[in-house]
């Protein structure tokens, strides 16, 4: 029996992040969606995603029975159990869409299966709550619920270790959990809002302000005097300063200095020059639309406040000013003065002044070295998986 979580064809939908994963390697709290339905089930756990992708991020070995669920689908308790009580030739639904089959032999859902059940399946109807990603801004909405759902997973029966005196802990000491070999020195941290997750060898240096919910991943530094408002998720491996509000950072992605993030992703091996700041909210208050490559086009995100997107590899200069709803895409490197365009598509060089190609040797040459810096070799596999995206974005850059 195995977990597969299926992209659903939602993963265009969800580019920039999905040009370099899954949608089930996504990281909306503390664990990837992958991880916690492995903690949460104790099964195999594979992905049914691109073919370019499945080098890296493969399916598990062939099991007669498997529950192929939608990657984007947050595993709360409830949806877990729903899952697992399938039985072969069902198909699990809410409000009206397929949120997982079991399946047994070769069959395998289609794109469409996952928006109109199959009519020679049984039907079963889930009316709890399914939170599902389906966009990129909902990963830092539905952070806040992940980072609780993960937080419960990774600290029950288990005691924390203990912070200095130093600190000062506001709100309930249960709901800080701080693992082996972290350091927590001379900072503020703020429970009543949620809970606060410190992963082993991160440190918060001193002067943090910190307000849950919030993670901060292993390996990670949280530098002296930053800001951070939950819901905040940062992956392992980051290094972050400066002003952070309700933003997830896939992982080993640095904005280490001075500088607003709010309402935003970034994905893995990205840095953020010093002095960087992201607007969230426009000038008339009104809704962010933000740019869409399956549809070419500005769609209405609905919300408020949304702030930036970043896929992997991409890079910005000091001072740069992102503008309400920009995305960037994998290996752009953004530079100059002046607001750059909302949308900076995949491997681009430059900014407000004009764009052009940033070439694919140079691109990879950056992105060994960024990686080196972690004790992370680029090896073919991530060489071939940027490769294909490059030659799939080349219409974008025109």
């Amino acid at each position: 029996m195995a977990i597969l979580l299926n992209d659903g064809g939602h993963h265009r939908h969800l580019m920039p992040l999905t040009h370099t994963r899954p949608v089930g390697a996504l990281r909306p709290g503390i664990l990837t969606l992958a991880d916690a339905w492995w903690r949460l089930t104790e099964l195999p756990v594979g992905y049914r995603t691109e073919a370019y992708l499945a080098a890296k991020y493969p399916a598990p070995e062939d099991h007669d029975l498997r529950r192929e669920v939608y990657g984007g689908l947050i595993p709360t308790p409830d949806v877990v159990g729903a899952v697992l009580d399938l039985s072969p030739g069902e198909v699990l639904v809410a409000n009206g869409r397929p949120i997982a089959f079991c399946l047994d032999g070769s069959a395998v859902p289609s794109e469409e299966d996952w928006h109109t059940p199959p009519g020679f399946l049984r039907r079963l109807d889930f009316t709890g709550e399914a939170l599902r990603i389906e966009r990129p801004w909902h990963l830092f909405q539905l952070c806040g619920r992940a980072l609780v759902n993960d937080f419960a997973l990774l600290t029950d029966g288990r005691r924390s270790q203990s912070i200095s005196a130093f600190n000062t802990v506001v709100g309930d000491p249960n709901l800080l959990f701080v693992e082996e070999g972290a350091k927590v020195e001379a900072s503020v941290l703020n429970t009543s809002t949620g809970p606060i997750y410190i992963a082993r060898n991160a440190e918060v240096m001193e002067g943090c302000l910190v307000r849950g919910p919030f993670a901060l991943g292993e390996g990670s530094v949280l530098k002296m005097g930053a800001r951070v408002y939950g819901p905040t998720a940062i992956g392992p491996g980051c290094k972050v300063g400066g002003e952070v509000s309700n933003s997830v950072v896939q992982g080993n992605s640095n904005k280490a200095h001075d500088g607003f993030l709010g309402n935003s992703v970034l994905g893995e091996w990205c840095n953020l020059g010093a002095d960087t700041n992201t607007s969230n909210l426009k000038n008339t208050y009104g809704h962010v639309k933000v740019w869409s490559e399956p549809e070419r086009a500005l769609v209405d995100t609905g919300l408020q406040f949304c702030g930036l997107v970043m896929g992997d590899h991409a890079k910005c200069g000091i001072n740069t000013m992102f503008n309400t709803g920009t995305v960037v895409g994998v290996a752009a490197n953004v530079f100059g003065a002046g607001f750059p365009p909302k949308h900076i598509p995949s491997f681009t060089w430059g900014g407000a002044e004009g764009l052009t190609e940033h070439l694919l040797g140079r691109a990879l040459g950056t992105a060994a070295r960024v990686m080196e810096r972690r004790g992370v070799a680029l090896g073919p596999v991530d060489e071939q998986l940027l490769e294909h995206v490059f030659r799939a974005t080349a219409p974008d850059r025109g």
